[in-house]
């Protein structure tokens, strides 16, 4: 499976999952390592979107393309397991409890979890610890420029 990872420059070539660890976010608290993939990259751009103010256009991003390979573990998360606020602004910390957990369980490289930017769409969150992500391969990175119509108006 394909997954993409929009990134400033610098952090590109990193799938340790410091940044979120740093930062928290909707799937893990702060001080919890996870590294935030979608399904497509018009997701990834959604993504970034949304946690960007109006009025600036961000810069220095590169395009990730990663190779989770078939035999990956990976949870799917069901809409049955969600709390009803899954998708809340702001984020419920339920859902940072499930991506916790995830992490911490440490049984799967791969969550899929559903966008709360994009309904319909996943995005795929990656144990940095798991024993099998050693097998998760960057195939490309590549400078993205965003659409300043989604930014500037």
């Amino acid at each position: 499976m394909i997954v993409y990872r929009l990134a400033k420059e610098i952090y590109s070539g990193d799938l340790s999952g410091k940044g979120a660890e740093k930062s928290g976010g909707r799937w893990n608290s702060r001080g919890v390592a996870m590294v935030y993939t979608s399904e497509s990259r018009a997701l990834c751009t959604a993504e970034i979107a949304v946690h960007t103010p109006l009025g600036i256009l961000p810069k220095d991003y590169q395009l990730i393309t990663i190779e989770i390979p078939d035999g990956i573990k990976t949870r799917k998360i069901l809409s049955n397991e969600l709390p009803a606020d899954w998708n809340s602004i702001p984020h419920s910390g339920k859902t940072q409890e499930l991506g916790d957990f995830f992490i911490k369980e440490n049984e799967f490289a791969v969550m899929k979890v559903p966008s709360a930017v994009v309904q319909g769409d996943s995005n795929y969150l990656i144990n940095p610890n798991h024993q099998d992500t050693g097998e998760i391969q960057i195939l490309k990175i590549e400078p993205f420029i965003f659409d300043q119509r989604m930014f500037i108006r």
